[in-house]
């Protein structure tokens, strides 16, 4: 069984992946407390892989977003292997603190100062964007660094650094721009 906040299809707003049909399954809980989350962890409730995978085949997309809260808390090789085998493409959205199965095919590290990483395959950073200093995370193993305001409400600065930083590329939470979940 494992802790589900929401599962819905939409389109991915962020990162590298922004603008693709994307079904959404969020986990509750996590294991850091941002003060920008935008879960309610105390909600949710216990599915079955089987009912995760009928949801799931719901949508016509291809990829598949486990992000959460923490999504690493809830998910096993077991779930990753499911998703495939129902033609799935699996992302995951994490902040990397703890280890991931092996067959994820994209993951996007959202790393938080000051919190050890435990995972050492990112194919993405994407880091919210609250003034901190950024350099710390421009030595991580992945080809994509995207920074993003927090909650849409620093872009100007988020702009700035990103123009001071060219490794990285400004991502935007354009489902909240566009007004679409």
């Amino acid at each position: 069984m494992r802790k589900i906040n929401e599962i819905f299809y939409s389109l991915q707003g962020e990162g590298y992946h922004t603008g693709t049909p994307a079904i959404f399954v969020r986990f509750s809980g996590c294991n850091l407390k941002c003060d920008f989350c935008d879960t309610q962890h105390e909600e949710g409730k216990m599915m079955t892989d089987d009912e995760i995978i009928a949801e799931v085949k719901k949508y016509p997309a291809v990829t598949v977003v486990l992000t959460g809260g923490e999504p690493s808390l809830w998910i096993d090789d077991e779930l990753i292997d499911r998703l495939h085998q129902a033609g799935k493409y699996v992302t995951i959205e994490t902040n990397g603190t703890r280890p991931l199965p092996a067959a994820i095919d994209w993951v996007t590290c959202s790393p938080k100062q000051g919190a050890k990483l435990a995972i050492d395959r990112m194919d993405e950073v994407k880091v919210v964007y609250e003034g901190q200093d950024i350099s710390i995370f421009e030595q991580l193993p992945a080809e994509h660094f995207f920074l993003q305001p927090c909650s849409c409400n620093n872009t100007a600065s988020t702009v700035d650094c990103v123009m001071r930083h060219p490794k990285w590329r400004l991502s935007l939470q354009t489902h909240k721009l566009i007004d679409i979940r």
